[in-house]
């Protein structure tokens, strides 16, 4: 397994765009707003904070240019912004900063990504998502399985032309493990990290051995199951779908172990952004979108 260094697909898709102006690509989720200044085909360093959903405009522009100031700029120098959200009142919120600043905003939906998306309802699908589709597609290859484990953990299909199919949605790891604290009279908060053994032998390793290795269960099982059904609907061998892991926890030391994954693309998300308003706004091509 590799961690993702932007560089091109190992099948096909279209070379991403990019121009060269200062883009903020913002992920809104549930847990996490995380964003990431990208200019010249170039993403700086991803930044993360908690999602305060009930943030009013002035307080989401002064988390925004808190964070935009972590890399040394300041939201006068951003041309532009691409945003994935699953929260609106924040999505309202960034339309209220950009109108305000003059700054163009691209919001991702299903009627705004340049992929087809094969679905019952289309409109239902998350922009992060989405949004996902289009970078693995873009930068991995079709046909292909992502995997965005985060406050929810889910897969999603992409056809051998860049085509959304659909896919699955399981909780996530950490709030399966804050249900388990929560509902039980003895069972304690612990710290999250995978245990040496399976068989644990007081209370917290068997939580843990429980909670990482069933998780790795979860989505490996989960996965493989997708990446079969994938490649029968498309007429290809399993092995011939690309799988790539990516989202919040992407990064965790258990991560790396989870059977199937070809490569991890934690900042998968905001690379899709950028390529997205690239797209969508025009520019010249460039070969890859490094960290």
């Amino acid at each position: 397994m590799r961690v993702h260094d932007g560089s091109g697909p190992s099948g096909t898709g279209t070379p991403p765009t990019y121009d060269p102006s200062m883009l903020l690509a913002i992920d809104i989720g549930n847990t996490n707003l995380t964003l990431a200044l990208v200019r010249d085909g170039a993403l700086r360093p991803a930044r993360r904070a908690t999602t305060i959903p009930g943030a009013t405009t002035d307080e989401l522009e002064l988390l925004l240019a808190d964070m935009v100031g972590l890399d040394g700029g300041t939201l006068a120098d951003v041309d532009a912004m691409a945003l994935a959200s699953v929260v609106p009142s924040l999505t309202a919120a960034v339309e209220g900063i950009t109108s305000r600043r003059g700054i163009a905003l691209l919001v991702a939906a299903a009627g705004t990504v340049p992929l087809a998306i094969r679905v019952d309802r289309p409109g239902d699908v998350g922009a992060d998502r989405i949004v996902n589709a289009l970078a693995t597609a873009r930068l991995h290859g079709t046909p292909a399985v992502v995997v965005d484990v985060g406050t929810a953990t889910t897969l999603d299909c992409i056809g051998p032309d860049g085509a959304y199919l659909g896919g699955s949605i399981a909780p996530g790891l950490e709030l399966g493990l804050e249900a388990l604290a929560a509902r039980t009279a003895k069972l304690p908060r612990i710290e999250l990290r995978t245990p040496d053994r399976a068989i644990g032998r007081d209370t917290v390793s068997a939580m843990q051995s429980g909670t990482v290795f069933g998780y790795q269960a979860l989505v490996a099982g989960l996965l493989s199951r997708v990446r079969d059904e994938l490649a029968q609907t498309v007429g290809c061998r399993p092995e011939a779908v690309h799988t790539v892991l990516t989202g919040g926890l992407s990064l965790a030391p258990w991560a790396k172990d989870v059977e199937g994954v070809d490569a991890i693309d934690p900042d998968l998300t905001l690379k899709g952004l950028a390529i997205l308003y690239a797209e969508v706004a025009g520019g010249d091509p460039i070969e890859s979108l490094r960290p």
